[in-house]
């Protein structure tokens, strides 16, 4: 009886059908789990974008699932189909928001890309159990783990509950589960019954952005520290924030994410700074936000939870001399010749040495940098993505 429901569930779950399809005889990719392309948010969005692009010059037809904005979360609008840069775009309209709405915009995902030829890559874990239905249909899901979700602060003992089953059904269910720092491998490893794979995080480099960006913020080059984070307790900006305002130094501190006061821990933050510690709030711009990375005196990255962080590989990428909170992943990702906290006081004293002129901060930025060029260019992961994907086409569509 249970086989019966289960099967009326499915049949209810994926009776509507597209009318359009794509030939097979091209190589297909299908991206699920970010809000779509161009990139306007974080780092899943950015990856898509560059995977996205670089296939499609590869002769690959990618198909990328994208979030319909606010604006088009109407019912009589559910499914459009367009093209960017040769990148085919299914939008799909929700009729809710936060949550509830990217709950429900995973699964419209689902119940669309199961009728359409392809692999399909998801970028993140936090739906996957409805992924099972793409492998129950016999369809290859190769599946980005992302961080350790469930380790964040921010969420209810309910929805940690949540993003723990679905962390484990994505890391056993998927043909192939990707992370993107070893230390995640490992945990990854101990929770399933098959290794995982291991890509890292990529980013373009940055070279002498136009300084004349730091005018409209009031800053000089070398004279601030940087944060780029959204303003979290697992962030650790609290710490931060209150390290820079108790160390003795001409800096500024300018930490870029969004500040809402309604916000309790948000006003914690607030109250613990000094009068140089600058909120200019989110900033999106890539160009302005590379100058910021470029010109600072040291980048401040707080992440407590797991993954190589596209925040931290983008300041390597930019040079940057890095103070990071101290463990396994950011240690991974930063390289041994940066500077790692384990709590505010040991974060105010590397923000007062590497407040005076020291070699050590030449020496940091240099490493950055060459591990930026040896390990995290876009053209090495996107080459991993590239085989992976080949590798994959062979065995799903075999000559």
């Amino acid at each position: 009886m249970a086989n019966l429901y289960f099967a009326l569930l499915l049949y209810f779950i994926l009776k509507t059908k597209p009318t359009y399809g794509m030939s097979k005889k091209q190589k297909t990719l299908n991206i699920l789990g970010t809000r779509g392309v161009p990139a306007r948010h974080g780092g899943f969005e950015t990856f898509a974008e560059h995977l996205a692009l670089f296939l499609t010059q590869k002769g690959w037809l990618v198909r990328v699932y994208c979030q319909s904005s606010s604006r088009e979360q109407t019912s009589n609008i559910q499914i459009h189909v367009d093209r960017w840069h040769g990148v085919e775009r299914v939008h799909i309209g929700t009729q809710f928001a936060g949550v509830l709405g990217t709950m429900e915009f995973d699964l419209k995902c689902v119940k669309d890309v199961v009728w359409r030829d392809g692999i399909d890559l998801v970028l993140g874990y936090n739906t996957a159990i409805f992924n099972i239905i793409q492998r129950m249909l016999g369809r290859t899901v190769i599946m980005n783990m992302d961080g350790i979700e469930w380790h964040r602060d921010k969420w209810s003992l309910p929805a940690k509950f949540w993003l723990l089953c679905n962390e484990l059904i994505g890391a056993n269910v998927s043909s192939i589960a990707i992370a993107d720092n070893p230390h995640i491998a490992t945990h990854i490893a101990a929770r399933s019954f098959k290794s995982p794979t291991m890509i890292p995080y990529g980013a373009d480099q940055i070279e002498t952005p136009s300084i004349s960006v730091l005018d409209s913020f009031q800053l000089k080059r070398d004279c601030y520290f940087l944060s780029i984070a959204r303003i979290e307790p697992e962030n650790s900006i609290l710490e931060i924030v209150t390290a820079f305002s108790n160390a003795k130094t001409n800096q500024k501190l300018v930490i870029v994410g969004p500040l809402d006061d309604n916000i309790r821990y948000h006003k914690k933050v607030r109250a613990a700074a000094n009068q140089d510690v600058i909120f200019p709030g989110a900033i999106y711009d890539k160009t302005i936000v590379g100058a910021l990375r470029y010109y600072a005196r040291a980048h401040i990255h707080g992440h407590r939870v797991g993954g190589t962080n596209p925040s931290l590989v983008e300041a390597m990428a930019a040079g940057s001399a890095v103070i990071a909170h101290d463990n396994l992943y950011n240690r991974w990702t930063a390289g041994d010749s940066q500077f790692f906290f384990s709590g505010d006081v040991q974060c105010q004293q590397l923000i007062e040495m590497l407040s005076a002129p020291s070699d050590k901060l030449e020496t940091a930025r240099y490493a950055a940098a060459e591990r930026h060029r040896r390990q995290f260019t876009w053209g090495n992961v996107l080459s991993q993505y590239e085989a992976l994907l080949e590798d994959q086409v062979r065995k799903t569509y075999p000559r």
